[in-house]
């Protein structure tokens, strides 16, 4: 059974932090195979992360998290991005395909879901993770070295040993590990995590969260983790985003989203976070499912399964507006603002 982390104390205090990334207004379009015509994925996401912030990007599947997280990375080229995204003062999406290959992997890393489908079966483990130096003109011996440092660091058993070793000779917990050290070894101020525990089992995840905690506290690294298990959020996030139908729809600290949230779909994705005290035969589920995006309602994506929609719900497509320290988008709190 999944480990649910207990919901964070309301009264926590998440510091202010100097702004890392700031995405504006970010919209993800994909193309419809050969016809010419695309489809809105992503639509006008706006979010910043400070330096050293954990930030959580929660939703359900097809929700729009990873294309936001592969959008901050430019890493589909078929994908056409508008808005803006500001890295340390630099807007990405403006940057050459070289200057912006040379900021992944230096500057922001990115670890996915399923580290067998990542890493090449043909290449030794201290190759893959010193590949990232070497292609930025590090000597073969220094990019050896540091990958061993990194997995030592990462707590891969008898690094030295298994640095010639292969994909194949290692656990799940073991590859994503490697993985990580891809990801860090170029000292990343940003690290995108993209449910990097969904294929571990209970033991392994937490595992690979306290390694998370422990090296992004120990580095200053920044941190936006997409998940869509609230139980890990609560235990990892200072902040968390809740994503539904390629908008985001809640914008707040953990502790106080989680104690009060706001959104009436965020309501639904906590309450149906199963807790110990509860009847395992009445777990709660969000009825119907979103909608594809070609087939995405007029007004408040989520009013079709929304029990506390009103007329406007189904016209007006609601703005994300402050709503004590945090952000939301549903025109039940039209005039609550801060």
């Amino acid at each position: 059974m999944k480990t649910v982390h207990p919901l964070p104390d309301a009264a926590s205090v998440v510091p202010v932090r100097q702004p890392l990334i700031s995405v504006d207004k970010l919209t993800v379009d994909m193309p419809l195979g050969r016809s010419g015509s695309s489809v809105r994925i992503v639509d006008g996401v706006d979010f910043t992360i400070g330096v050293g912030e954990r930030v959580a990007l929660v939703g359900e599947s097809g929700s729009g998290k990873s294309l936001t997280a592969r959008a901050l990375m430019r890493l589909d080229r078929l994908a056409k991005l508008s808005g803006r995204v500001d890295f340390d003062g630099t807007d990405l999406l403006k940057l050459s395909d070289r200057d912006m290959g040379k900021l992944r992997g230096s500057s922001i890393a990115m670890v996915f879901q399923d580290p067998m489908s990542f890493l090449d079966p043909l290449m030794t483990i201290g190759d893959q993770v010193a590949e990232t130096l070497r292609i930025r003109g590090v000597g073969k011996a220094e990019a050896r070295n540091r990958a061993l440092a990194v997995l030592d660091e990462l707590g891969v058993d008898r690094a030295a040993e298994r640095l010639d070793a292969y994909p194949h000779e290692f656990s799940g917990g073991m590859r994503q590990r490697v993985v990580l050290a891809m990801a860090l070894v170029g000292e990343p101020r940003l690290l995108i995590a993209d449910e990097p525990t969904t294929a571990l089992d209970v033991r392994v995840q937490d595992q690979v969260l306290d390694l998370l905690d422990d090296v992004s506290t120990r580095r200053g690294l920044a941190v936006l983790f997409i998940t869509h298990d609230l139980g890990v959020v609560a235990g990892f996030a200072e902040r968390v985003m809740v994503m539904y139908s390629g908008r985001i729809v809640e914008d707040g600290e953990v502790a106080s989203v989680f104690a009060k949230p706001s959104h009436p779909y965020t309501q639904g994705l906590i309450k149906a976070v199963p807790r110990i005290d509860q009847d395992l035969n009445t777990l709660y589920a969000i009825p119907g499912a979103p909608p594809p995006p070609l087939a995405r309602p007029s007004g408040c994506p989520f009013h079709p399964r929304c029990d506390q929609r009103f007329g406007r719900c189904g016209v007006d497509l609601p703005a994300l507006q402050p709503v004590g320290m945090s952000r939301v988008a549903c025109h039940l709190l039209d005039g609550k603002g801060a």
